[in-house]
């Protein structure tokens, strides 16, 4: 996860498919950008996508590599979302959640988050940085989740005081996954300069724990209600669903009809990838990879595997 497209798909572009189908888009809003975390290429050459999506480590990062995902970006005229992760992929080599959050806040990770700010600094395309996300969803993925709130607010802001001075012209995203607790999170304006929530539709979890499935409007609005309260640009900054055709179409229902009672949403960035973390063994792990279907043929045979 988080790795610069491999560039894999050839001669793909347009709409997006979901779950290897294609489904007729309503107009959707005009002004509303599209974004993916496209980490096997497949939309290289797709039109219509305005954001890039990375996942990057800031312990063993690979700053070449990194550099790389500015060029991709910039020769597709995208801007980048980089969800800068305050932890290594390599489990074993991270700490518990009080030593991360002391050796942030006693200035350890400060040369850290200045090397990685300051590739991010050089880079051509617009970037939005995204930093400690889902924060408020206890379920013990992210050592940065077991934080109280103001733990994480110093945290934070530490983190965004020492990236200003080395990306100045970067923007930045607080992204909690959108629970109840959200607002005891909230940095404050000055450090917010957009809300990213984190959006994914199971059917298989709507039909087993909740009886019902749901469709785009029930899955985001609780959340967006939340968010709204800040008066900042909100994004679905990770977007994905999993079920039959009919759920799927419900789910991805980004029509202008659907979309005008939240007019704070700026943004839809799809998560184009097998599901990274644990879900409770009867849901496995959710598929939620999205295709663009080709110009040639439009059929669902187009976003097959």
């Amino acid at each position: 996860m988080g790795e610069v497209p491999q560039m894999l798909a050839q001669e793909q572009s347009g709409a997006v498919c979901l779950q290897h189908r294609v489904f007729p888009q309503p107009l959707r809003p005009n002004d509303l950008q599209i974004g993916v975390y496209d980490p096997g290429g497949a939309f290289r050459d797709a039109s219509g996508i305005n954001i890039e999506h990375v996942f990057v480590p800031w312990v063993d990062v690979d700053l070449n590599s990194f550099g790389m995902t500015d060029v991709y970006a910039d020769q597709r005229k995208r801007k980048l979302l980089v969800t800068l992760e305050p932890w290594s992929w390599s489990l074993d080599q991270n700490g518990g959640p009080e030593e991360l959050r002391d050796n942030i806040l006693n200035g350890s990770y400060d040369a850290t988050i200045s090397q990685a700010c300051e590739e991010i600094g050089k880079f051509k395309s617009p970037v939005t940085i995204r930093w400690g996300h889902e924060m408020d969803l206890k379920n013990g993925r992210y050592p940065w989740s077991d934080w109280s709130p103001q733990d994480f607010i110093d945290a934070y802001r530490h983190f965004v005081d020492i990236c200003r001075q080395a990306a100045p012209k970067a923007a930045f995203m607080w992204s909690p996954r959108g629970e109840r607790v959200l607002q005891s999170f909230y940095p404050g304006n000055d450090y917010v300069d957009s809300i990213g929530l984190s959006v994914f539709g199971l059917q298989s979890y709507d039909e087993i724990s909740l009886g019902e499935n749901r469709n785009f409007t029930t899955l985001f609005k609780p959340s967006y209600d939340r968010a709204t309260r800040f008066g900042k640009p909100i994004y679905i900054s990770e977007f994905g669903c999993s079920g039959d055709d009919a759920y799927v179409a419900g789910c991805n229902d980004l029509s202008v009809t659907t979309l005008t009672p939240f007019p704070l949403l700026k943004g839809v960035i799809y998560y184009s990838a097998v599901e990274t973390g644990e879900w409770p063994v009867v849901f496995e792990r959710p598929d939620w990879r999205v295709y663009p279907q080709t110009e040639r043929n439009s059929s669902a045979q187009a976003c097959s595997r």
